[in-house]
């Protein structure tokens, strides 16, 4: 990155002190600049949809209304000039790849320290990728068992929809919708949908 140059960042973060926190140590930088504050990706999009987008978004995966994977989505389907960069404390393999899908250009555990923190986001702003090394090694041992479907339909059932609202939701028949969440608990040998769900989101899957 040209030294002269100044990275426009955005912090998404539910945790306020922890999101002032980060905001305070990138703004100690010469060459970052925080643009906003978001406490969820809710809040980002709107930001998005106001102000032009910055360089990069750094942004927790697990928050209220939308999270950071739906951030990600969000910003590959609008296709915007941005980079994103996640923080996560949950070692979740799954998360790593649904991430890499979207065009995450970083993946970081909330535990590394501030330099890795700030280094990750300039390398990344040079356009490079980076993940942290044990997410990586995760990531590689990671084998989701469950298509898309499975898990579009074992999604909407965590959520507490029934089987009749998820035929809706996913324009199927009640029966495929029934298949799709037996072939899931089966897979992940779990009692119910109810506990494949669980199992799936401790995974990252979900």
């Amino acid at each position: 990155m040209n030294s002269s140059a100044v990275t426009s960042v955005l912090v998404v973060e539910d945790q306020s002190l922890v999101r002032d926190a980060i905001a305070m140590l990138l703004s100690l930088e010469d060459d970052l600049n925080i643009v906003a504050k978001c406490s969820n990706g809710q809040e980002a999009i709107e930001y998005l949809n106001s102000a032009e987008a910055p360089n990069i978004i750094l942004s927790d995966i697990e928050m209220p209304l939308v999270s950071g994977l739906d951030l990600a989505a969000h910003v590959a389907k609008q296709n915007l000039d941005t980079s994103l960069v996640l923080m996560t404390t949950f070692s979740k393999p799954g998360y790593i790849k649904r991430a890499l899908g979207l065009g995450v250009k970083g993946f970081i555990l909330k535990e590394s320290d501030s330099d890795y923190l700030i280094d990750a986001i300039q390398k990344v702003s040079a356009g490079e990728k980076v993940i942290s090394a044990e997410l990586a090694i995760m990531a590689l041992d990671d084998n989701n068992p469950l298509s898309q479907k499975e898990m579009s339909a074992l999604k909407l059932a965590s959520d507490g929809l029934k089987t009749q609202d998820i035929a809706h939701s996913l324009f199927l028949s009640e029966g495929t919708v029934r298949n799709y969440l037996s072939e899931a608990i089966s897979k992940l040998d779990a009692t119910n949908r109810v506990d494949a769900a669980r199992i799936a989101k401790q995974k990252g899957w979900l």
